[in-house]
């Protein structure tokens, strides 16, 4: 197994666009952000002005798609609609890469929420069986990104136990998201350093690094709206170090602050990357 199978073809740092976003990013150009993500449900079949302001970002920036509805751990059928319509979505914007979350999102409709899928065997030959139906329709490797998550029902095996499994019998690539590694280290009681050591990193296309917020002592929520803390920081820095530099993603949702501010944690991605080795 060689990294290059499921590197994604991008490099740097990247930036989530959001609609509140559109006009603000608009005069910046790729010395500023390597590319950019977006989720492609926002985005599919939106015309007018959006769509054409759309249509210049991806026309001037790499571009890759986060996908937030295809419910991989769900129990009902895959909706075969919408990967066709992420699939032409894809081509039209020349998207260099699509990935989804461990987690599920529908139940006889979608619950607007990424809710965490059971540690157990069943659920990794589910969800393996659900990446390869959905990488043989798109026509190519995604990435599955470990997502946080406030409840483990039914764990026969550990969360890096889990995603290795995923990753293995899929055959698919790992979306990194530090962030949610420290939320779920502190917030369930284990190692992030040591997850990191058991974990297929070689597998990893690229990374998400965001910001969390503290509800009470010791327990944290993955909310995007914060600044990144140095906790993560470091974690992504041990994830270069074991896994080499990755194409990085700040995600920023909420509370979104001036773009000098988005920058500047933009910037301290690529001197990070820089110390770890060559951008």
């Amino acid at each position: 197994m060689t990294t290059e199978r499921f590197s994604a073809p991008i490099n740097g740092a990247g930036l989530g666009l959001h609609r509140s976003q559109m006009d603000r990013l608009a005069h910046l150009d790729v010395g500023s952000i390597d590319f950019l993500e977006i989720a492609p449900e926002n985005w599919i079949n939106v015309g007018g002005r959006l769509g054409k302001q759309l249509r210049a970002y991806t026309e001037k920036f790499p571009f890759v798609c986060h996908g937030l509805s295809l419910s991989l751990g769900g129990p009902a059928p895959l909706d075969l609609e919408l990967l066709q319509a992420i699939k032409c979505f894809l081509r039209d914007h020349k998207i260099r890469y699509y990935s989804e979350h461990l987690s599920y999102s529908s139940d006889g409709g979608q619950l607007h929420e990424l809710l965490p899928v059971p540690f157990t065997e069943d659920a990794v030959h589910h969800m393996a069986a659900r990446i390869r139906q959905a990488q043989d329709i798109l026509g190519e490797r995604i990435a599955i990104e470990n997502a946080s998550y406030y409840h483990a029902p039914a764990q026969e095996m550990s969360e890096c136990e889990f995603i290795n499994a995923v990753l293995s019998e899929a055959d698919c690539a790992l979306l990194l998201d530090v962030n949610n590694l420290f939320v779920n280290s502190a917030n369930h009681g284990y190692d992030a350093y040591q997850f990191l050591r058991g974990l297929q990193g070689d597998r990893t296309a690229y990374i998400h690094i965001a910001g969390h917020d503290a509800e009470r002592e010791s327990f944290y929520v993955d909310t995007h709206g914060a600044p990144v803390a140095q906790e993560v920081w470091n974690l992504l820095r041990a994830a270069y170090a074991s896994f080499g530099v990755k194409p990085t993603l700040l995600e920023r949702e909420h509370n979104i602050p001036p773009l000098g501010a988005l920058l500047d944690e933009l910037d301290q991605i690529m001197k990070t990357q820089a110390q770890a080795g060559a951008r």
